[in-house]
């Protein structure tokens, strides 16, 4: 499942090509796959804009768009590398979810046409977004207002790679809490763009039990576990995602930080750390792998 690490990929991807450029014809081969509005405004609404910027939230892919016929541009946006989404005129939102892929291609009239191919979104350039999902969880959105797009991502909590993010911001998350951390972590109204993989990662380098209750963790383990989260999603991005078996990024490339992982996906090896055999359980029903002795579960949560 893409992470904030596999989306920030593709929108690093995207910023560097698509950038500038206008929308020309939209396909939707299922329907399905539009969260928002109708396929009848989408495919005659879409058409004309010009992508201003590529911008994420959580695990959620913006692109900033213009006022699409007034011809009148949105305000300039900040620099690419602020994740931050800044709320255009409109956007078009994509939320790849378990199984989705977005790819830059530039099309040949005699090629076939991927299985799982759900949407088209040309450029007046001849190249064009093809939007891929297998398991048809992923969701594209056309919001033409600032409101439409802050009531799509309005339950996302704090971005964890932002300056704001800090131990101290994560304490304050944490205060009054009493859930398990796994649960939490993987909630995206706590904390926005961690999924199964980097909490497991981040977890361990933070030496915490996925069970381990939030009320329990003393100053210098919210510490800790702050500096796991960043080092984990730092981590994914440099090695350009993990791919386990679906994600690609926006060439149609797997990412490299499978090999990195630490526990992911590794229950029967040894830690990296102390040797001791990886585990897997199941918690908030996900595959969740730990160490049991870098990890202990203290006998007071």
């Amino acid at each position: 499942m893409p992470e904030l690490p596999e989306v920030e990929t593709i929108r690093a991807d995207l910023e560097r090509r698509i950038v500038g450029k206008r929308i020309g014809r939209v396909e939707l081969l299922w329907p399905g796959c539009l969260a928002t509005p109708s396929p009848e405004e989408f495919c005659n609404e879409l058409p004309g804009h010009l992508i201003e910027r590529a911008g994420r939230r959580g695990k959620f892919l913006v692109l900033d768009l213009d006022r699409g016929a007034s011809g009148v541009p949105a305000p300039h946006p900040p620099g690419p590398t602020d994740p931050a989404v800044q709320l255009s005129h409109a956007a078009l939102t994509v939320h790849l979810r378990m199984t989705g892929r977005l790819r830059l291609r530039l099309p040949r009239p005699d090629e076939e046409r991927p299985k799982h191919l759900r949407a088209v979104i040309a450029l007046t350039d001849g190249e064009a977004l093809w939007f891929e999902d297998q398991r048809k969880f992923g969701r594209l959105y056309f919001t033409r207002t600032p409101d439409e797009l802050a009531a799509v991502l309005r339950k996302l909590g704090p971005e964890p790679l932002e300056a704001a993010f800090t131990r101290d911001a994560l304490a304050s998350l944490l205060r009054g809490r009493r859930a398990q951390l796994k649960p939490l972590l993987l909630n995206q109204a706590f904390v926005a763009g961690l999924g199964n993989i980097y909490v497991d990662e981040a977890l361990w380098r933070a030496r915490l039990h996925p069970l381990r209750r939030s009320d329990t963790l003393t100053t210098k383990e919210v510490t800790n576990l702050h500096e796991a989260i960043v080092h984990a999603l730092h981590q994914g991005i440099v090695n350009r995602g993990t791919t386990l078996s679906d994600y690609r990024d926006a060439w149609g490339t797997a990412g490299m930080n499978r090999e990195q992982l630490a526990v992911f996906r590794r229950q029967g090896k040894p830690c990296p750390r102390c040797r001791t055999p990886i585990e897997k359980i199941r918690v908030a029903q996900r595959g969740t792998h730990f160490c049991p002795r870098c990890q202990s579960l203290p006998h007071t949560t």
